[in-house]
């Protein structure tokens, strides 16, 4: 009876707090469920930034000219850089990044439905910029007030880099919209392409959402997904129209009475397919990370190892060493 009582009190405590929006740091009390979503969306999104190096990387050696491949370079770094901040956020929370690693490769843990697309053209890495990494804004800057302290803290570092991808992007299409007819053709075709899966990247629709609401509740989350998505459909129309590219929609039209844009419906089965693993690029971006994964265990065990052997040595001789 005690420690129902305990527990009763720890829980009302917690909720408390995440009401005042006090931040939930790693040595406080959370609810299990609280920390197993924490883990599921943190993985997620650490994930995300690993595969997504690989639709991007695909033109490195490929871009137009020497700036154009420095600037792609050091965003390959960045989406390198932000999967570290969230697999370190995630340890926090008591899982091993090489735990979550395992997870991934063997297709137990997802990924943002959106790198499972493919690259067909340069124009695709300033669509990515300018949509992906937009809608990737929308969802992630409300997570730089998440309840949990170190999720909410990598977030800051992560949306101000991100922001800055999305401006690179959008400035490679005012270039490519400002050259050849055969350009502008590029950046129409690659904005037809990536409009709807961005769309699909704040997940299905509220009703269809079995975690948002207990999210919300918990403050990890601050917006529906269905919030997020007009939001980001609201930022990026003027976008297009500043840029000279049609939006795939026929349905788009402002609302003067909502005074937001209506836009048409996903297709929520093609979103299912590709989360399932029926994606145009499933299997090759999972097999390339395993690939990846493989062939740097001999740097992991060489690290391991001499970390190991520099512990040793800190903690004093050996018996063997003592006898010589």
């Amino acid at each position: 009876m005690t420690e129902t009582l305990d527990d009763t009190a720890l829980q009302e405590h917690f909720e408390h707090r995440v009401a005042a929006e006090e931040r939930v740091e790693p040595r406080d009390w959370m609810p299990e469920g609280y920390r197993k979503t924490l883990v599921r969306q943190i993985a997620q999104h650490a994930h995300s930034e690993i595969i997504g190096m690989q639709p991007e990387g695909n033109w490195l050696t490929r871009a137009p000219s020497l700036r154009r491949k420095a600037i792609l370079l050091a965003k390959v770094q960045d989406e390198a850089g932000h999967g570290l901040y969230l697999y370190s956020a995630a340890e926090t929370l008591g899982v091993d990044r090489a735990e979550l690693t395992d997870k991934l490769i063997d297709q137990r843990q997802k990924y943002s439905s959106i790198f499972n697309y493919p690259t067909l053209t340069f124009a695709d890495i300033g669509v990515i910029g300018w949509l992906v990494d937009g809608a990737a804004i929308c969802n992630q800057v409300p997570l730089c007030r998440s309840s949990y302290g170190p999720y909410a803290r990598a977030m800051v570092r992560i949306c101000k880099e991100e922001s800055f991808h999305q401006r690179q992007g959008y400035e490679l299409l005012m270039t490519m919209m400002r050259g050849s007819p055969e350009q502008r053709e590029m950046v129409q075709d690659a904005t037809d392409r990536w409009w709807w899966p961005s769309l699909m990247m704040f997940g299905p629709p509220d009703g269809d959402s079995p975690n948002t609401q207990q999210s919300m509740a918990w403050r990890i989350k601050r917006h529906t997904n269905d919030e997020l998505r007009q939001k980001f459909v609201d930022m990026t129309v003027p976008q297009a129209e500043a840029l000279g590219v049609t939006l795939p929609d026929p349905e788009l039209r402002y609302d003067d009475e909502r005074g937001h844009y209506d836009f048409g419906e996903p297709d929520w089965s093609e979103l299912k397919r590709v989360i399932s693993g029926d994606g145009p690029c499933n299997e090759q971006r999972v097999a390339r990370r395993r690939e990846a994964h493989e062939r740097g265990r001999w740097v992991r065990e060489a690290a391991a190892a001499h970390a190991a052997k520099q512990a040793a040595r800190s903690s004093g001789p050996t018996s063997e060493e003592v006898t010589r």
